[in-house]
């Protein structure tokens, strides 16, 4: 039960996990979703009320089970399960960012993180990526490992469906997404920022859209990468969102018109 000691140790858990190839999924649902997205599941840790409930899992794969009280799961993890069930998941090979635009799979609008570094915010970040139809994300070095066990429960799974890979030289590695034809959209609350709703839509197009850190929004370094400044319009006073909801309204300004239906 080694992958279960230590979860509320942040610092413990980001050097462990991805050395020892693993993440840990919380919840029926995102367990679920692991197992349907490829990931080898390498054990579970579930309450007894549980077992039946994940039993269809159980029987499908040969992993270890460890049913147990809730007591127990509490005294192992650190703090007290509520969703009851756990599994440690094998991680897969990250893709190179070069491999990752060059997949078809990789649409017209990707998303660029720099600096995400709050769990919470990086998988709400990528639940709204997965719904409003970004095809991949790229994350600049020092943004959080989006496979923490936090940032899986946020995404609701959302992480596991929405590919991505690290820019490992940033800023300068942005320079292959623009050779990979994507126009690079800086999200500023700066006042020399175009509003999104003044952007004519065609500029979307192949567009890559870039966020910044939840403090301190794009270095000056990313700002000055992009090929142009588009801004969310605020009502007076107000200067920014949090990077979560930024995100969500960004990735929904941006979508493709729809065709009026025949």
């Amino acid at each position: 039960m080694r992958d279960y000691t230590g979860l509320t140790d942040v610092e413990l858990r980001r050097r462990r996990e991805p050395a020892e190839g693993l993440f840990i999924a919380e919840g029926e649902k995102v367990i679920r979703r692991a197992k349907d997205a490829g990931y080898e599941m390498r054990s579970m840790l579930l309450s007894a009320k549980w077992v039946d409930v994940m039993r269809d899992v159980i029987d499908e794969l040969p992993a270890p089970v460890y049913a147990v009280t809730p007591e127990l799961a509490e005294r192992v993890t650190g703090y007290h399960v509520h969703r009851g069930a756990l599994a440690s998941m094998q991680r897969k090979p990250l893709p190179t960012a070069e491999e990752l635009l060059a997949q078809e799979s990789t649409g017209q609008r990707i998303g660029v993180f720099e600096g995400f570094v709050d769990h919470a915010n990086l998988g709400a970040a990528f639940r709204s990526a997965a719904a409003l139809g970004i095809s991949a994300i790229l994350l600049s070095p020092d943004c959080a490992d989006p496979l923490y066990r936090r940032a899986i429960k946020v995404s609701m799974g959302s992480v596991f469906s929405v590919p991505y890979a690290r820019l490992d030289q940033w800023p300068a590695d942005l320079e292959k997404v623009r050779e990979a034809g994507y126009r690079i959209l800086a999200m500023t609350p700066s006042e020399k920022a175009t509003p999104l709703d003044q952007v004519p839509p065609e500029r979307f197009a192949r567009s890559a859209i870039m966020l910044g850190s939840e403090g301190h929004g794009l270095s000056t370094y990313a700002l000055r990468a992009a090929d142009e400044w588009v801004r969310i319009p605020m009502a007076e006073g107000i200067d920014s969102l949090n990077v979560a909801a930024a995100s969500a309204v960004a990735f929904y300004a941006t979508r493709p018109p729809v065709s009026p239906q025949a």
